[in-house]
């Protein structure tokens, strides 16, 4: 996919999770939003939508493969779009989609990575516990 597609198709018909305008304070060295700022936004948008789920305690269990298709501007406005995967014994899997609305060009928008975010549901001694009552 080119930088200027402007219909993501990839993303579903929902209201993002979160919606963000990143600002300089979240560049990197090559005036870029550091990557680490998406990923942390990614956790987040994940865990609003797991916790539509259980209303036990989830902490973040790992984060599939996340490749970075486009680069984010400051000035962007960033969406972050969620949608559950699985929810298992102890976990709950969910899909997070991110796309960017260029400032430059706000008719253009750009997928910018995706991720699967599973999160663990624990007691008090952090031990997995099933997601739901029985």
């Amino acid at each position: 996919m080119s930088e200027s597609d402007s219909d993501c198709d990839h993303r579903p018909v929902l209201d993002p999770a979160i919606r963000v305008v990143l600002m300089p304070k979240d560049t990197n060295a090559h005036g870029t939003i550091f990557g680490g700022v998406i990923l942390s936004y990614i956790d987040i948008a994940a865990a609003i939508e797991a916790r539509k789920h259980t209303v036990r305690k989830i902490v973040t269990k790992a984060m599939h493969e996340v490749v970075f298709v486009a680069p984010v501007f400051v000035g962007d406005l960033v969406s972050f779009y969620t949608e559950l995967v699985r929810i298992g014994c102890t976990s709950i899997t969910v899909k997070v989609i991110v796309e960017a609305d260029r400032i430059s060009h706000p008719s253009q928008r750009v997928l910018v990575t995706e991720a699967e975010v599973v999160y663990v549901a624990v007691d008090e001694n952090r031990r997995p516990v099933p997601i739901r009552d029985n």
